[in-house]
């Protein structure tokens, strides 16, 4: 049933970029610590290799994936087919939140569409790549992305936006430092 893969093959990649949805899970070192699971939309993810891929991270009520790569790097991303033939596909990995203040944010960023609220950008090299059936996950019909996020990045503005970061996303729910101010 299930696979191991050597690198993103070119079929798999087509495949990733056919999903409309990618849920991401962090988890911090602590074993009292909360285990973090987000999904993610909108047209945020990119392959960058056959052992990397990045998402444009956009800001949202907490900081959970950032502070836990800060403090462990470990991440997995899991694809799950909603539509066509049943498969799971998971990118295990270390990863790295780029924020604003880094070096690498110009060049990253440009991949991305130019959507408001952009915190950092999830640098992720792929250690593990394996597959399961899927064959218990509902079929669901795509309609369309919600802009939900984006009108409220827009709302909030320059201004409010930054505000909202400093005082929702600068620690984790465990309190780990998350996005530090000005990063």
């Amino acid at each position: 049933m299930g696979k191991l893969y050597e690198e993103i093959t070119p079929e798999l990649a087509g495949w990733i970029k056919e999903q409309h949805l990618f849920f991401v899970a962090t988890a911090p070192l602590a074993s009292d610590g909360h285990v973090n699971c987000s999904p993610k939309g909108l047209d945020t993810l990119r392959i960058l290799g056959p052992h990397r891929v990045a998402y444009l991270d956009l800001t949202g009520s907490g900081a959970e994936t950032i502070a836990h790569l800060r403090e462990n790097g470990r991440i997995v991303l899991m694809f799950c087919a909603l539509t066509g033939s049943p498969k799971i596909l998971k990118l295990h990995g270390n990863g790295q939140a780029i924020t604003p203040a880094s070096p690498r944010w110009v060049e990253l960023r440009a991949l991305f569409p130019d959507y408001p609220g952009a915190r950092a950008i999830i640098d992720v090299d792929i250690t593990r790549i394996s597959d399961s059936c899927g064959y218990g996950v509902p079929k669901f019909e795509y309609v369309e992305e919600r802009d939900a996020l984006v009108k409220w990045a827009q709302a909030k503005g320059t201004e409010e936006l930054p505000l909202y970061q400093k005082q929702k996303n600068a620690r984790s729910i465990d309190d780990l430092p998350g996005l530090e101010p000005g990063q």
